[in-house]
């Protein structure tokens, strides 16, 4: 984030004598603290670093890198049109939107659903500061409008993994220790529906760590996933497969006992050699580098370019892929990935057999 010297430098006073003055103003605005009229005490202090633990884990991490960024990016945008960011101003974020909706060089245009999420980080920043954004005042709610009806575009979805693809995928992983973690991920990932920070953020048992994200119990008849999701805590049950070779529960159980996992994450980074398993958590970026990486070994879409193939496939192909492939009642497909209707289900199947109900002949035509 850009420091109130940066921005002291855009009002009209010209100095930095305030920087600190603002620095410290600035500081406390986005922590939190005791009261002015509250003394300070060992206790009180603890629980002051305690709810800004649970303050920071309100949102996920990728949400708050995500709106560090677009609130770096406002900053500097307001700096260089001689401004000052705070207080929110709904007609400087309406020229702000308009700015980002026909680009500038060298920055291009962005997309609609872009745009809209960096609105709503910017209205999370504020509040944080806080101050109250209107999104439906008409300086910024109808320049948004216009830019939706302007240039909305259907949404760029990524392509589905179907059955045949996550094998052949599977397949060109080695049988060393490494080897195992990633079949391990790819199946459990394609199996669950889970997105790629629900697999990374997994541990053996309940509580083993603080950025625990859920667990993993395995039974005679499968795993059951216990996740704190984005809805919520919810339980997902993952059945053993028809085979050792492609069943995603022999394949977590091999990882776990050949990298003596017992404690702590399921899913770590192994040594260089790829003999030992280490202690710290994989990021969930490892999650798409191997599923863009097994893509590309396996041959899929093999008449398309390198790059083209790349841009296809991210690891949320793994959840579009149980979606669209899974040929069971679609409400079990719903609850698997944890959707609140069967509308945004339908969002992720890429294959589906569209008019299985005809409402034409029903209608008697």
């Amino acid at each position: 984030m850009p420091s109130d010297s940066e921005k002291s430098r855009s009002t009209s006073s010209g100095t930095s004598d305030d920087v600190p003055i603002r620095e410290r103003d600035q500081a406390k605005s986005e922590s939190i603290a005791l009261p002015a009229h509250v003394a300070g005490s060992g206790t009180l202090d603890r629980l002051v670093d305690t709810a800004r633990d649970y303050a920071r884990a309100a949102t996920a991490e990728n949400t708050n890198k995500a709106y560090a960024a677009d609130w770096k990016h406002f900053s500097r945008w307001c700096r260089l049109k001689g401004t000052d960011p705070l207080p929110p101003s709904p007609e400087m974020i309406g020229l702000y939107l308009a700015d980002l909706a026909s680009g500038s060089d060298p920055s291009p245009a962005l997309s609609v659903s872009t745009i809209d999420r960096r609105l709503s980080g910017l209205a999370w920043n504020f509040a944080q500061r806080g101050y109250t954004l209107d999104r439906k005042d008409r300086h910024i709610a109808t320049v948004l409008a216009g830019i939706k009806r302007q240039h909305a575009r259907p949404p760029v979805q990524k392509e589905a993994i179907l059955p045949e693809d996550i094998l052949a995928m599977v397949a060109t992983l080695p049988h060393d220790l490494r080897g195992l973690r990633d079949r391990s991920i790819l199946l459990l990932g394609y199996a669950g529906g889970l997105r790629r920070s629900e697999i990374v953020s997994l541990d053996v048992h309940k509580d083993d760590t603080p950025d625990s994200g859920g667990w993993i119990e395995v039974l005679d008849k499968g795993a059951l996933v216990t996740l704190n999701a984005k809805t919520g805590w919810r339980e997902i049950e993952i059945g053993r497969g028809s085979s050792d070779q492609t069943c995603p529960v022999h394949a977590l159980e091999q990882w776990l006992h050949f990298g003596r996992i017992d404690f702590g994450p399921v899913f770590v980074r192994t040594s260089r050699d790829g003999t030992r398993a280490l202690e710290a958590r994989l990021s969930d970026k490892h999650v798409a580098r191997l599923v863009k990486q097994t893509v590309l070994r396996s041959g899929i879409r093999s008449n398309l370019s390198e790059k083209e193939r790349l841009a296809l496939f991210s690891g949320h192909s793994l959840r579009a892929g149980l979606a669209s492939s899974a040929e069971v009642d679609e409400r079990y497909v719903q609850k698997q990935l944890g959707h609140a209707s069967a509308e945004m289900t339908r969002r992720y199947q890429r294959r589906r057999d569209r008019f299985r109900v005809n409402l034409t002949k029903a209608a008697g035509l």
